[in-house]
């Protein structure tokens, strides 16, 4: 039986129409006629494909794609309801309460590191997973107990709905609980955040490091084990998921055929190793549901 996290949708639902927040828009380039794909979920996917939805109406421009975020809870939900064509979503559909998995196809499109941040201020380059699971609940609350500056933690989360952070709590947390704090729904949000507050610290997607939008965080290192692929790849840095696209069994031609082209070459060749993911099928490790992972032979 899966390890199942009790995951909030964060977005409403109004007469049909999935609404998010302004932090996490909408890439919609209209067509005048054809058929629509609409995909909702997660954020740290987000990227991905809206970049790879870019690419495909330009070819296809009768189609419209729409790529949404709100959280990988959000995705999963929608789809299982028939109200998105795709849930995109960093964990498996069999983690989601409320959600029959057995409906839903699941498409593996990347595989996304996590890691943690902290602001560039704070003076601390590595942490053991005991320390940071005492840093997330709340036993370490300044920076000095560490290793670093005598300067205040400032704990930033993500929240209930966030694929994200179900990932980093079965990979780090085991049974510690984590403390009441100050959570964000999405990787921008906190990428923004971490980077403007002294002594702050949360978690990110690889993604979300690298670039000017990040030029005032960094990456801690876990156990003396750098946030790399290298390193995801055999499971050494333990803090990765599948990035997930699913769909109903049936879905219409348009939503099959993008579909198909985020497992293309040009996509992975373009889009998934350049903004900062890693493919499937390059890892010589598997992870189910539940969190267990063997060595692919």
């Amino acid at each position: 039986m899966s390890n199942r996290y009790a995951i909030k949708t964060t977005a409403a639902l109004v007469a049909g129409a999935v609404l998010i927040s302004a932090a996490t828009p909408a890439v919609a380039v209209h067509a005048a006629s054809g058929s629509k794909v609409l995909a909702v979920g997660s954020t740290a996917l987000q990227p991905l494909a809206q970049q790879a939805a870019e690419m495909y109406q330009e070819a296809h421009p009768k189609t419209t794609v729409t790529i949404q975020g709100g959280g990988s809870g959000t995705g999963l939900s929608q789809v299982g309801k028939a109200g998105v064509t795709i849930g995109n979503s960093d964990i498996f559909a069999e983690q989601k309460d409320g959600v029959d998995a057995s409906k839903l196809k699941d498409h593996k499109v990347a595989v996304v590191g996590i890691t943690p941040v902290v602001n560039k201020d704070v003076n601390v380059k590595n942490l053991t997973t005991k320390q940071i699971q005492n840093i997330f609940s709340g036993k370490v609350t300044n920076w000095k107990e560490v290793g670093g500056q005598d300067e205040k933690i400032v704990l930033i989360n993500r929240a209930e709905g966030s694929g994200t952070r179900a990932t980093f709590e079965q990979s780090i947390m085991g049974n510690a609980k984590t403390a009441t704090a100050q959570e964000q729904d999405d990787n921008g949000a906190v990428q923004k955040i971490v980077g403007q507050t002294k002594g702050a610290i949360s978690y990110l997607a690889f993604s979300y490091t690298k670039g000017t939008a990040a030029e005032n965080l960094k990456t801690v290192k876990i156990d003396n084990v750098a946030p790399k692929y290298k390193n995801v790849k055999n499971n050494k840095w333990k803090i990765w998921a599948y990035e997930h696209m699913y769909t109903a069994s049936n879905v219409n031609s348009a939503t099959k055929k993008f579909i198909k082209f985020m497992s293309s070459k040009a996509v992975k060749t373009k889009v998934v190793k350049k903004l900062g993911y890693y493919p499937v099928s390059k890892m010589t490790v598997k992870k189910d549901a539940d969190g267990k992972v063997i060595t692919i032979k």
